[in-house]
């Protein structure tokens, strides 16, 4: 479910957090630090997507609650809970993996009740709900963008949600961009995921690999970096345009199954996202530059293009 470019993001970060705290590298394990922090990134959208499934299940309770009014009014008593009837809802609630997950993490934390309760109500006041609830029947796509609406319009630009998600991930600065990705993808099918496997084998090993060797063949990416970038001060480019070249670099020679254009177009992309504005053709010079260097040297041999990047 973690895409390749996700991975590459926490190798980044990783590696950052490496160069921030030189000379004690010899007191932690990167390996492991990557590990845990694939992890966090799991209990992170795990949480998330539990967060919304309350919310649309909360449609319920407000109607208990409001029956239950000393002098309950017309509206209390009939109180539209048809988003907890929601399809795609008790898909994700029936989910094997899910059911393990909530299983085994902590996802009701003090305030999230309260939390849950604020957005019920905030989205219970807005025209998509009105109409949503007045809709016959159900519509696969209905059902599908409602839910989709409460993550992207009610809880990510919400300041008081984010705060609450803060307190309890501190991981949430650094997996924020993503989260809005995987939780796109998985809401098209749920079914076809995992949250066990948010990282597979074979994804793993390729974080591994990618954290090791960019960790061990520093300095000698460095060398052959540092030489094409001319009038420029190794020590005053931004940190992680080195980080993503030396991460690029180490893919052209040790990651035999990647296109070295696969390769620049990822980092390219990255520098543009994480980095300054200049980043991306900055990034994409001098790893083109490398790449056509390490060619003419025949130091690059590549042997299965199929496999994807």
């Amino acid at each position: 479910m973690i895409s390749r470019r996700n991975i590459r993001v926490k190798v980044m970060q990783e590696l950052y957090a490496l160069q921030a705290i030189d000379g004690a590298q010899d007191k932690i394990n990167p390996v492991d630090n990557l590990k845990k922090s694939l992890d966090l990134t799991t209990g992170l959208f795990v949480y998330l997507l539990y967060f919304i499934t309350e919310v649309a299940r909360y449609a319920e309770k407000d109607a208990k609650q409001r029956a239950l009014r000393n002098l309950p009014s017309a509206a209390d008593k009939n109180v539209n809970t048809k988003i907890s009837g929601n399809e795609l809802l008790w898909r994700i609630l029936e989910n094997e993996s899910f059911k393990k997950e909530k299983a085994t993490r902590t996802l009701a934390f003090p305030d999230t009740e309260d939390q849950v309760k604020k957005t019920y109500n905030e989205l219970a006041a807005t025209d998509n709900y009105k109409q949503y609830i007045l809709a016959q029947g159900r519509d696969k796509k209905a059902e599908k963008d409602m839910l989709i609406f409460i993550f992207t319009n009610l809880m990510l630009p919400n300041e008081d949600f984010i705060q609450h998600i803060e307190e309890h991930f501190t991981n949430w600065d650094d997996d924020a961009e993503m989260m809005d990705q995987l939780m796109l993808n998985y809401l098209q099918k749920p079914g076809s995921y995992s949250l066990q496997q948010m990282v597979g084998e074979e994804k793993w090993k390729f974080a591994k690999d990618l954290l090791v060797t960019t960790f061990n063949k520093k300095d000698y990416a460095l060398e052959l970096i540092k030489p094409k970038l001319k009038n420029w001060d190794s020590e005053r480019i931004a940190a992680l345009d080195m980080i993503l070249m030396q991460m690029g670099v180490c893919e052209f020679l040790y990651f035999e199954t990647i296109p070295p254009k696969v390769t620049i177009n990822e980092y390219i992309d990255l520098a543009k996202e994480y980095s300054t504005p200049q980043s991306g053709q900055f990034v994409n010079g001098i790893l083109d530059s490398i790449h056509k260097e390490l060619l003419s040297q025949d130091k690059i041999h590549k042997i299965d293009f199929k496999q994807k990047a």
